[in-house]
């Protein structure tokens, strides 16, 4: 079996959970198939055995500062062109978010192949993506829509995300299957050095936020809820990737003139990513909307304990009590007394961490997601040969 995986983000250009995902599902595939990565921007033709094709837009179709904002969504498209255009040799196709959508479905087309797709996040639940993408937000949901009913197998990252598919796509029920994402606890992992918590000025104890700067993310939330914590606590901020320069800009009058707030404004790699979790003193995960919740693993395998809104699949990640501190989303109050409960108790804190760390061990490894991935495939192609007559 060869799987072709179609994907926006891909190392070395990885700003979300998505691409997380891409990277190292393709990783742990490719150790039990032949496996090949299409995804967006110019990549080296090979990686750690995979085959990796990068791909940049029909210049016809972009623009410039002024351009209007659907253009992502026209680029993408072009994409696709391009993704569709070159020679597939797969046994299956499986897309990752809604940019990659459509270029996988005209494969599976063209090829005749199975088309698997899974859904990250969902552009019905994601109105705020108008204000990054203007008109194109109607273009993005109607790709994921015609994508995701299309599809011979959609992969839903929680429960809650495949009741959401069921509640808004006209999908059949049979052919929507639960995988959770997995995480790599030998990556991410509690670590004593803290040269680069040091380096960024960082200073214990702190609360750490650690996502990309939308309102998807509940990051002002967390800010309003910062004033109702003990005065001698840091809140870190590693943010970045706005979804827009007006979001950028919002946040950083948020936090001008606040010196208990610092705002860490870009994208850092693993090893400095691993010190801030494991020297915080909890992670907050204020999200409003969280299919799944990735973030919350790595911190969990840091052995930081989580204070998260109880929202996606967050609630099938944290459990409430014993790695974490689930809350209502929007609620800064309540958030702020939640982390406050974890910073007043350090014996409970530390006992949560553990239960983290165990709990990522025993249920999310990438081994047995790959291992269920492969069995989708198998399902798949075997119904699509069955209905085709092949």
């Amino acid at each position: 079996m060869k799987a072709l995986l179609v994907t926006r983000e891909y190392p070395p250009h990885i700003y979300g959970g998505a691409g997380v995902v891409a990277d190292q599902l393709s990783r742990a595939l490719a150790r039990r198939m032949a496996v090949e990565v299409r995804c967006f921007g110019p990549r080296e033709p090979r990686r750690d055995g995979i085959a990796v094709r990068g791909y940049t837009p029909w210049e016809r179709v972009g623009g410039g500062k002024d351009a209007p904002r659907f253009v992502p969504a026209l680029e993408t498209l072009s994409i696709g062109l391009a993704m569709a255009r070159d020679e597939v040799d797969a046994d299956v196709v499986h897309a990752h978010t809604w940019y990659a959508d459509m270029g996988a479905l005209w494969i599976s087309t063209l090829y005749r192949i199975p088309l698997i797709v899974t859904l990250h996040s969902m552009e019905p639940l994601r109105p705020w993506k108008a204000d990054q993408l203007g008109s194109g937000y109607l273009l993005s949901s109607w790709i994921e829509k015609t994508a995701v009913e299309s599809a011979h197998r959609v992969i839903a990252v929680s429960h809650k995300m495949r009741e959401d598919i069921l509640a808004h796509f006209a999908a059949a029920p049979e052919r929507v299957v639960v995988i959770h994402n997995g995480i790599d606890p030998d990556q991410f992992k509690r670590t004593a050095a803290r040269d680069a918590v040091d380096r960024l000025g960082v200073r214990p104890p702190f609360v750490l936020f650690v996502g990309r700067i939308t309102d998807q993310k509940g990051i002002f939330h967390l800010l309003e809820a910062a004033p109702r914590l003990p005065a001698d606590v840091q809140v870190v901020l590693c943010a970045s990737a706005p979804d827009t320069p007006e979001i950028e800009e919002r946040l950083r009058r948020a936090v001008q003139g606040r010196p208990n707030i610092l705002w860490i404004n870009e994208m850092v790699p693993v090893d400095v990513v691993t010190q801030l979790y494991s020297h915080a003193a909890v992670f907050v995960c204020p999200s409003v909307y969280e299919p799944f919740g990735l973030i919350n693993l790595e911190a969990m395998a840091c052995e930081a304990p989580v204070v998260a809104s109880a929202v996606g699949g967050i609630v099938e990640v944290v459990e409430d009590g014993k790695t974490g501190v689930l809350v209502p989303p929007a609620q800064p109050e309540a958030l702020a007394d939640a982390i406050g409960r974890v910073l007043a108790n350090p014996t409970l804190a530390r006992d949560m961490g553990r239960a983290g760390r165990k709990r990522v061990e025993e249920k999310f490894s990438w081994a047995s997601v790959a291992e269920r991935t492969e069995q989708v495939y198998a399902d798949a192609i075997t119904e699509f040969k069955r209905s085709s007559g092949d």
